[in-house]
């Protein structure tokens, strides 16, 4: 049964500089900000969190449906998601519009600089997950407000299981809207910096956010994570890259990971793994939809991660 990836397809445009930001920015300056970071190398990439996710969770064998818009430029991207099966029914083309494009430029800290440009992603509210007569379980990834605000809506009131993932888009939110997002969610994912903007905003602190919720998970970058399911806190050692190559699309990767151990009954503590080693494959790789792998490689190092096989 299909799992509804609600998030844009993006263009990725990933250059790298070969510096530190933090030598080329002066604090004291900031308010006439004027940069300009020299990036020799350059890529053209698909991403975008709902293409990252459903790419992800497509070569953990799971059925993910895209839910989102593009524009007139979507050709390439549509033949790459074809080649892989992953389902499109819910995907709209707009063909006076362009398909989101966002520019990343990563330093060697790993840090990163973007812009992006939305194009159809604002568009992606428009009833597209009302053409989807069977949904089992969803993600709201981070977009536009109004496309996230209108996705949990629906979900919610077809009473599908969904992840609320708000991530940028937190502060955009007034504190009301927020508070009632998180009411209407299956479960909540979000980093440590996503987590004390939402503490912030609503009121509450991390107990009172993880009760209203069946989880709430907590990404920690080279930390692990901490997924919150009652009164109970486990806590996700991180897996090990064999090198650090791109961390464009990791926290995509660890999201296509937690679904597939949710919608396929793992525990927490293996849900949690399984995510963490998504996400260290990526980092393994340029990009965000590079990385390949058969069940069995991934079992294998998935054991040589934690030191036994997937339950």
């Amino acid at each position: 049964m299909p799992t509804a990836i609600c998030g844009p397809l993006v263009y990725d445009t990933i250059m790298t500089f070969h510096g530190q930001f933090k030598n080329n920015i002066l604090p004291d300056q900031m308010h006439i900000l004027n940069v300009t970071f020299l990036a020799p190398k350059l890529r053209r990439e698909f991403g975008g969190c709902g293409g990252n996710i459903a790419y992800n969770l497509k070569l953990l064998g799971d059925d993910p449906l895209l839910v989102t818009a593009v524009g007139q430029d979507f050709g390439p991207y549509r033949a790459h998601l074809e080649k892989h099966g992953i389902r499109l029914e819910g995907v709209r083309v707009i063909n006076e519009q362009f398909t989101a494009q966002c520019f990343i430029t990563t330093d060697l800290d790993n840090n990163q600089i973007a812009s992006f440009h939305p194009g159809t992603s604002a568009n992606a509210h428009e009833s597209l997950l009302r053409s989807i007569p069977q949904i089992d379980f969803a993600i709201v990834s981070p977009s536009e407000p109004q496309v996230i605000e209108q996705c949990v809506g629906e979900l919610a009131a077809r009473k599908v299981p969904f992840i609320f993932d708000p991530g940028p888009a937190t502060a955009a939110f007034k504190s009301n809207t927020l508070r009632a997002m998180i009411d209407r969610s299956t479960y909540v994912i979000v980093n440590e910096y996503e987590l004390n903007m939402i503490k912030n905003r609503t009121g509450w602190d991390t107990k009172d956010i993880a009760s209203r919720v069946r989880s709430l998970i907590i990404t920690l970058g080279p930390k692990g994570s901490h997924i919150h399911v009652n009164k109970t806190v486990h806590h996700i050692p991180p897996a090990h890259a064999c090198q650090i190559i791109d961390p464009t699309g990791c926290g995509d990767a660890y999201r296509a990971g937690l679904i597939f151990g949710i919608t396929n009954g793992r525990d927490w503590p293996t849900s949690g793994r399984i995510a963490s080693l998504m996400g260290a494959l990526e980092l393994e790789h340029p990009g965000s939809q590079n990385q390949h792998f058969e069940r069995a490689q991934f079992a294998a190092k998935y054991k040589q991660q934690f030191g036994h096989k997937p339950d």
